[in-house]
């Protein structure tokens, strides 16, 4: 009885996580908005789901390939994300209006399609 309902809180609790993030994905104004929503939300929700059939079914191989499964999520969903996200900045995508800081945009070079640090732009100086 106890397993059923440890598995129902992280199976509930992975899915609502999973539904905030398709509803970042449809109202937040722009991509890095959205890359953020989904990439922490999804990832979290990925891995409380998986918890919970590592609770559920108490085999020794699945609860391996759970922790598995939690730990590539938790690794890669943040890089995905970012290089996504970064990837769409130098294409040009448009950034919300209401964005208050652009620290990209004072290091990236548009000649060269390079990005600098911010003790190399202070050198330069």
């Amino acid at each position: 009885m106890m397993t059923e309902i440890i598995t129902s809180l992280f199976m509930l609790l992975g899915s609502f996580l999973m539904l905030l993030a398709g509803l970042g994905i449809i109202r937040m104004p722009d991509l890095l908005t959205r890359m953020h929503a989904t990439s922490k939300a999804g990832a979290l929700g990925a891995g409380l789901m998986a918890c919970g059939f590592a609770v559920y079914f108490q085999e020794a191989s699945v609860v391996v390939r759970a922790l598995a499964v939690v730990v590539f999520v938790i690794m890669t969903a943040p890089v995905a994300a970012h290089v996504l996200a970064r990837a769409g900045y130098f294409v040009g995508i448009k950034l919300w209006e209401g964005t208050v800081k652009d620290v990209i945009k004072e290091r990236y070079d548009l000649k060269t399609h390079q990005l600098g640090s911010s003790s190399r732009k202070r050198e330069e100086d």
